[in-house]
């Protein structure tokens, strides 16, 4: 597909690029519907909980969650335009999906939701609380963070991110085996699970090269801290605990300093996949914030 926009996207900024594992667990002839913008895989019966993956993640990712809570809801699990066969859209990438998905819930009269969101699946999970806050009861993002590229490059505005560069065509010009052994290093640094790094990049390796390389630099430019002010909705925040829990803590802690309503819990022996990493604490920490929620 020809683009109108050539995004740059610095190497250490793509070391931060989510992926995930797709489970396959707990599928029973779902429903599969959507738009050009993603597709979502809708499971049970119930009040809605809304499941968003993170960057080139399957929604696929989630199932073993919904198997492990068993809340009695109707689970919808989201994947991307660009990633996991899903057709590419054009550039800007993020925005799209996130007016996509508002215009979903709505024109679904979704309401009581409780969203569940790993890195960018948590940007999206803040936008939706604060534009529909009276459909949105409970949210629960999973390390992310709203402004990434304030920890990442602290003092550089968005701005400042070219679109046209030499990089990105490098990125793009990559042949197979070179865009292979970055998969793999990027995945390494995903999760301690070794037996997942695999799979993780196996999601990158299947992405639309241009979907990586383009949508990734709309990620770095979300700034969402003014926007939680709006936020009311109970918020639950699992953090991982690598490569420093402390500092990381205080990442989480000053990024989401105008949330009010918040809990802020991090996760020990924990890379960015810290459902893989920390399995069982993850569907017991999510579980106790769920507990009063009714069916």
């Amino acid at each position: 597909m020809k683009r109108l926009i050539r995004i740059t996207i610095p190497l250490a900024f793509t070391l931060c690029t989510t992926f995930c594992f797709g489970s396959t667990r707990g599928a029973n002839l779902p429903e599969i519907t959507g738009s050009k913008t993603f597709a979502v895989e809708v499971i049970g019966q119930g009040k809605p909980i809304l499941y968003f993956p993170g960057f080139t993640a399957p929604g696929s990712m989630w199932k073993g969650t919904v198997e492990n809570l068993d809340l009695g809801r109707k689970s919808y699990l989201f994947s991307y335009a660009g990633f996991n066969g899903n057709e590419p859209i054009g550039m800007p990438w993020y925005p799209s999906i996130k007016n996509s998905v508002i215009e979903y819930v709505k024109d679904n009269n979704l309401s009581d939701i409780i969203i569940i969101g790993h890195s960018m699946g948590g940007n999206l999970a803040v936008e939706i609380a604060a534009e529909l806050p009276n459909k949105v009861s409970k949210i629960i993002i999973v390390d992310a963070l709203p402004c990434m590229l304030d920890v990442m490059m602290p003092g550089v505005p968005a701005e400042s991110i070219s679109y046209e560069s030499p990089y990105n065509n490098q990125m793009l010009e990559m042949d197979e085996q070179q865009f292979k052994s970055m998969a793999t290093m990027m995945a390494s640094n995903m999760t301690f699970d070794e037996n997942k790094n695999d799979i993780l990049a196996n999601w990158i390796l299947e992405a639309d090269r241009e979907t990586w390389v383009y949508g990734y630099t709309d990620l770095l430019k979300i700034d969402l801290r003014n926007i939680l002010r709006t936020v009311k909705c109970e918020t639950l925040i699992l953090g991982a605990s690598f490569p420093d829990i402390t500092k990381a803590k205080g990442n989480f802690e000053k990024q989401y300093a105008n949330l009010s309503n918040k809990t802020i819990v991090m996760a020990s022996a924990s890379k960015h996949f810290l459902m893989f990493d920390q399995p069982e604490w993850f569907y017991d920490t999510v579980k106790k914030f769920l507990e009063n929620d009714g069916k």
